[in-house]
């Protein structure tokens, strides 16, 4: 494990196991990617950035569980889904995706299938 990722989970160890879950799922159905761990989330990036780990309150705090992960992703379109905790729309047909996970139950196909989506988005640009 990377040191950097260690200490990006410091604070919150508990959620490090869903990391690794992701990172391990986006590694073995998109490929070689690159990973920089910032101050605020980690990154997924091929030629851009597709995907995001963070800890961003995208739930008021009452409403989040004590165990969790926001994984962000981007595409050209809005999702409709009741998984998804918010979304915006920074810049004209792209459109921010945060959905909070709590277990590595969570990171299923329909989520994998949008951070893949967000992947081929991202190569496109």
């Amino acid at each position: 494990m990377n040191k950097d990722v260690l200490y990006f989970f410091d604070k919150k160890p508990e959620a490090l196991s869903l990391y690794e879950f992701f990172e391990q799922k986006v590694l073995s159905e998109i490929g070689p990617v690159s990973i920089k761990v910032q101050k605020t989330q980690i990154a997924f990036s091929n030629k851009h950035n597709f995907a995001f780990a963070s800890f961003i309150p995208v739930r008021k705090a009452k409403d989040r569980p004590p165990n969790y992960l926001v994984i962000t992703f981007g595409l050209e379109h809005r999702v409709e889904s009741p998984r998804i905790d918010a979304v915006t729309e920074p810049y004209p047909n792209r459109w921010t995706h945060h959905v909070l996970i709590q277990t590595t139950e969570e990171i299923d196909e329909e989520l994998m299938d949008w951070i893949k989506e967000a992947s081929r988005f991202s190569a496109c640009k």
